[in-house]
């Protein structure tokens, strides 16, 4: 098990046991590890420059710009649904420029935000369209939180290849 998923797991269980007097320690549980890839991801569009956000390490796959446009445009798919809302958006496709797609990104989060923040362990299991038979409120927001890291771990190649270190490593000096 590598240091990342070691210390995901210790914040899950560290959130359970702190918030379960709370009453939501499944839902905070949730919430910590989408606030965490959330930092990662908006750290990194901060710390990438402009004139990279263009480049792709083959011609098959997203730019670092597609790539931060495709996270903001997946918290609506994935958030609308759990907040009883259908709310599209095409920014991987229409935002080029660092500050429009880290503007971008910052609404993006905001609206999830609310999501989280409003999420309880006893809504958790309320079923929403879109999801399938699993679709409940607390599958929708993990598979948010899966799918950001996800895309965030191509990030880390990309800044890798340009030298840059990611910032879920700067603690760690790698």
């Amino acid at each position: 098990m590598n240091f990342r998923s070691m210390m995901i797991l210790a914040a899950c269980f560290g959130t359970c046991a702190l918030h379960a007097q709370n009453g939501n320690p499944i839902s905070a549980g949730t919430k910590q590890l989408y606030t965490m890839v959330k930092g990662d991801i908006l750290k990194t569009a901060a710390k990438v420059p402009e004139s990279l956000y263009s480049f792709k390490p083959t011609p098959e796959v997203r730019s670092f710009a597609e790539l931060f446009g495709h996270i903001a445009d997946s918290q609506y798919e994935f958030c609308g649904p759990v907040k009883g809302e259908t709310k599209k958006s095409d920014i991987e496709h229409t935002k080029k420029t660092k500050a429009d797609l880290t503007a971008a990104l910052n609404e993006a989060f905001a609206y999830c935000d609310a999501a989280y923040n409003s999420m309880t362990d006893a809504a958790a299991g309320d079923k929403i369209q879109g999801f399938g038979p699993q679709g409940n409120k607390l599958f929708a927001l993990n598979f948010n939180t899966a799918h950001a890291n996800e895309h965030y771990g191509n990030l880390v190649t990309y800044m890798r290849l340009k030298g840059i270190v990611p910032p879920s490593s700067e603690s760690q000096g790698k």
